[in-house]
């Protein structure tokens, strides 16, 4: 396909195009409101490790049990709402919350956030982008 189909489809059909363009720009910003920006690994490991804050693993226990964070408290997110007196002491403290990819992390971190742990924040990228990187994980 030459460039000048794509500028003609472009120009024909600007419409679609504009619809596509403000949607996606919708999407990204609601992902955003929803649970804060994302931190990025080397920014995660800073936070928690210059501030005594901890990785929250909210993937479901077979998910954990295959490889997690060293030291990460784990609560699947089903059970996050009911459990997050578990967090007491980390109340002022940074919470990063992973999953497998980066999306069930966002609104745990709303859910956290909503309970008064102001501090929480997502890992982007979750265990999938940790694991990319090859950076340590805890095994059986």
């Amino acid at each position: 396909m030459s460039i000048e189909l794509i500028l003609q489809f472009m120009v024909e059909q600007w419409l679609l195009i504009a619809a596509l363009s403000t949607t996606l720009t919708l999407l990204v910003v609601h992902e955003t409101r929803k649970a804060g920006p994302a931190l990025s690994i080397t920014e995660a490991v800073q936070l928690v490790n210059s501030e005594n804050g901890i990785f929250l693993d909210v993937r479901d226990a077979a998910d954990f049990a295959r490889g997690h964070i060293t030291d990460a408290k784990h609560i699947p997110a089903a059970a996050l709402p009911g459990r997050t007196g578990e967090l007491e002491k980390f109340r002022e403290k940074p919470i990063v919350v992973v999953c497998k990819m980066g999306q069930t992390a966002g609104p745990a971190t709303k859910t956290l956030r909503a309970q008064g742990f102001l501090r929480a924040q997502k890992l982007a990228g979750g265990m999938m982008e940790w694991d990319a990187q090859k950076l340590p994980v805890v095994t059986p």
